[in-house]
């Protein structure tokens, strides 16, 4: 009973597709080749330094690259050499809710040996049945 009612809150109430599991082990690897998406990802330094002026959150970090996606970002609170966060205790929302669903949404993925797994609400053998019963349902209703 508990498991459909989480499963109700997660698909309807947040409207979410992924159910967040594991626990970080602290390999740093999140916070480094980070792309910044606001209105699109962003692609110019001073698209960047505009949204640094918005989001105090922004300015920990710094650009380290340019691919054909956009400005490759890394937080300046990564020590370098324990992997671990400065502001631990302090750290933004932002990181507290990491990973989040739309890094997949983006067609971004978890980085290699992340002690995290985005694993999803509806296996795919329940969207298909979802799927094909409304596709059953329009053509019995075209057919009359």
């Amino acid at each position: 009973m508990f498991k459909k009612l989480k499963k109700f809150f997660y698909l309807y109430i947040l409207r979410r597709k992924y159910y967040r599991t594991g626990q970080c082990n602290a390999c740093g690897r999140c916070c480094k080749k980070i792309y910044v998406k606001h209105k699109g990802v962003i692609q110019t330094e001073e698209e960047f330094k505009r949204l640094q002026r918005l989001h105090p959150f922004y300015t920990y970090l710094k650009v380290i690259g340019k691919d054909e996606t956009g400005l490759v970002f890394e937080c300046t609170n990564l020590d370098p050499k324990t992997h671990l966060c400065k502001i631990h205790k302090n750290r933004p929302g932002i990181c507290r809710r990491y990973p989040q669903e739309e890094l997949f949404l983006m067609g971004g993925t978890l980085a290699e040996h992340c002690g995290y797994k985005l694993e999803p609400i509806e296996s795919f053998e329940d969207v298909f049945k979802k799927v094909s019963k409304k596709k059953t349902k329009q053509i019995s209703k075209n057919s009359i």
